[in-house]
């Protein structure tokens, strides 16, 4: 047996021990530094993501450009890529119907399009236009014969349309990719030349049978997918769609921007005792199935027909393009479980039963229930002794309502009616003296896209699993006044506004500040802040309006602009990130301090509080992947023990995925 000697340390005796032993030894110690002395008793784990080298990693701005953009590729290369991704992950359907934001009540976010979508009508362009900034290229849209939001890109010197929502774009006679003002130059120039056709629909479907497209404008030839019956690849669109789009019947296109927000990222967050499963399939649930918005073509459609005739071709590996899945809750029944898990707690403690402390005095705890992914039912269920009331916060605490307060027994109440369409919320219990509930469970259909998922495919597959940082985010996205008792408003997140045009947020949801205006957000996060992402959709008329995004860390005694969201302009966005913060800092506000003379327009703001969660660490992932070859049901369990893995799961035949199951290991 090979001796070892430790020494020269100054907190280590020396001593000697056996090699075998010391490698346990450093392996306990390195465990203790990354993770420190609590690893095992981690509250949460915190963006714990997978990954298959199948599928690009689209959960964050920053990753979908770590595993999109390239470095050395040209602006065309680029642009490319960017309206690639859109095709890929964003399909045209009737959009989902959040009612979140200000002026409207569809989501427009390029994130959250790719990942718990997967479809909209509405906010595909709109990401081409957001990544194609991300990527720090200046990028505009607009707005041609009533077809709002085709977007242009500019790289070498000129600004080139890309169509991720008809799936088209053109080459020009020297092959580069044309631009609005070129397409519709080139159209109108041949209804000039060829009377008879502008806004006769039949005629110019018919043409198409008598070779129309090679007798057509020359700007309108050469279009990557378009097939020879003139159907572009999304073939809800074609050929005869651009000759009417370009065709200078309505009004010169003019620059126009259509509202979006920025912000949402997945993070992925696990205690003990919840689990996360997303499924490569669905049960008919979606976010507009309470009538508002329509059914969506994809909830039924299959990869490679109908609707999703192309997404093969693509690379989708997926059965569908809309997912139901589950985040399933139990807390766990000891009481540092109970500590972990809870955001608060006043005179509770935890164990197989949740009891006061002193007997003699009421106790409360609240929990809190953030997910990545948007809930489309909910159910709450405890047994209780004495009285119990449950209480819901869907604005990070400052108000509650009432959801029971049942008599001593079994407990099974929907959470349906208050949590439906929302994506974090508070529950408080209050125990009247002497009361006890069992630890609380907690289950939701969420509603996700399949083509983000991490799928299979024949061969070796190749998993990445991280996890960290060990942050959470609050979120503020205050919804129009127009949306109030399916969002929280801007009212009820606290703004405190300032010379606000109170009509214009009345009946449009839109902020208009009379002359200087403002609206303030007060944020409080559960531990340190860790940085502030915001920022805003916005119309400044000339370059003396516009609006200052604007902190605070002293309680508003003084305000520091970070940036101006400046005109002038139709429409356009600024988003900003603030790292700078004063250490323990837990309260900021954040303010949108307009100047006006008349044309100044708030249509949406978002703001996230990234913060270092109080329990938050590292504790082993247990991650499950189920799929089918040839009719077999197939499983992969495996157990992340530090927060990088990589392992491979090999497929001997085409797989059809079934689901991706993410809890903390036993």
């Amino acid at each position: 047996r090979c001796m070892v000697t430790v020494r020269r340390h100054p907190h280590i005796r020396e001593l000697s021990m056996p090699l075998c032993t010391l490698r346990v030894v450093s392996l306990v110690c390195l465990s203790l530094a990354l993770f420190g002395a609590d690893a095992k008793r981690a509250g949460v784990v915190s963006n714990v993501l997978v990954c298959s080298d199948k599928v690009e990693d689209v959960s964050s701005f920053e990753a979908w450009e770590k595993a999109v953009l390239k470095p050395g590729m040209t602006g065309e290369q680029k642009v490319l890529a960017i309206y690639d991704a859109v095709l890929k992950f964003g399909h045209f359907d009737p959009p989902p119907m959040e009612y979140s934001a200000l002026d409207g009540p569809t989501p427009r976010d390029a994130i959250k399009l790719f990942n718990v979508y997967g479809y909209s009508s509405e906010a595909t362009s709109l990401a081409m236009i957001q990544l194609a900034r991300q990527a720090g290229m200046p990028a505009r849209a607009w707005t041609v014969n009533k077809w709002g939001c085709v977007p242009e890109v500019q790289y070498d010197n000129a600004w080139h349309a890309m169509d991720p929502t008809m799936t088209c774009y053109f080459r020009n006679a020297q092959g580069a990719i044309a631009g609005v003002e070129e397409l519709r130059a080139g159209v109108k120039a041949w209804y000039d030349a060829n009377p008879g056709f502008l806004g006769n629909i039949d005629k110019i479907r018919a043409t198409i049978k008598d070779g129309g497209i090679e007798k057509g404008p020359d700007i309108l030839k050469n279009c990557p997918g378009m097939d020879k019956n003139g159907n572009f690849m999304f073939n809800y669109f074609g050929w005869y769609t651009a000759m009417l789009l370009y065709d200078g019947s309505n009004k010169t296109p003019f620059p126009y921007e259509e509202s979006y927000n920025q912000g949402y990222r997945v993070n992925v967050q696990l205690r003990a005792g919840e689990k996360l499963v997303r499924n490569w399939g669905n049960k008919g649930l979606h976010i507009n199935m309470d009538g508002d918005g329509g059914k969506p073509e994809t909830l039924d459609a299959t990869v490679g027909s109908g609707v999703l005739f192309f997404s093969q071709k693509l690379g989708d590996l997926a059965n569908g393009r809309i997912g139901n899945g589950t985040l399933d809750y139990h807390m766990p029944a000891d009481d540092a479980g109970f500590t972990e898990a809870v955001l608060s707690a006043d005179n509770a403690i935890g164990g197989a039963t949740i009891k006061p402390k002193d007997a003699k005095k009421p106790a409360s705890f609240v929990l809190r229930m953030p997910c990545s992914y948007v809930y489309l039912s909910g159910k709450l269920a405890f047994t209780s002794t004495g009285d119990v009331t449950v209480e819901f916060s869907d604005n990070h605490g400052a108000d509650w309502r009432e959801v029971a307060k049942p008599a001593a027994g079994e407990q099974a109440i929907d959470l349906k009616p208050f949590a439906f369409r929302h994506y974090d919320y508070r529950l408080r219990f209050t125990l009247a003296p002497g009361a006890t509930i069992t630890p609380p469970s907690i289950v939701h259909d969420i509603q996700h896209s399949q083509r983000a998922l991490p799928a299979l495919a024949q061969g070796d597959n190749k998993i990445s699993f991280t996890a960290g940082p060990d942050e959470g985010t609050l979120t503020i996205e205050g919804a129009g006044l127009k949306w109030t008792g399916k969002q929280p408003t801007f009212e009820d997140f606290k703004a405190q506004t300032v010379n606000l045009d109170p009509n214009a947020h009345k009946d449009w949801g839109t902020l208009v500040p009379q002359a200087g205006g403002s609206v303030t957000y007060p944020v409080e996060t559960p531990n340190d802040l860790k940085r502030l992402r915001f920022g805003c959709n916005y119309r400044a008329g000339d370059a003396a309006e516009g609006w200052d995004l604007q902190v605070s860390f002293d309680d508003g005694k003084t305000f520091k602009t970070i940036d101006r969201a400046a005109g002038p302009t139709r429409q356009n966005a600024k988003f900003v990130t603030v790292s700078d913060i004063p250490p323990k800092t837990r309260k900021a506000l954040v303010r949108f301090a307009g100047a006006s003379k008349g044309n100044t327009v708030l249509f949406r703001s978002r703001i996230d509080a990234d913060y270092a969660e109080p329990h938050g660490g590292f504790a082993p992932i247990q991650i499950t992947y189920q799929w089918e070859e040839n009719g077999q049901a197939k499983q992969d369990v495996h157990v992340a023990t530090s927060p990088k893995d990589t392992y491979t799961i090999t497929c001997a035949s085409k797989p059809k995925m079934t689901a991706i199951i993410l809890e903390r290991a036993k």
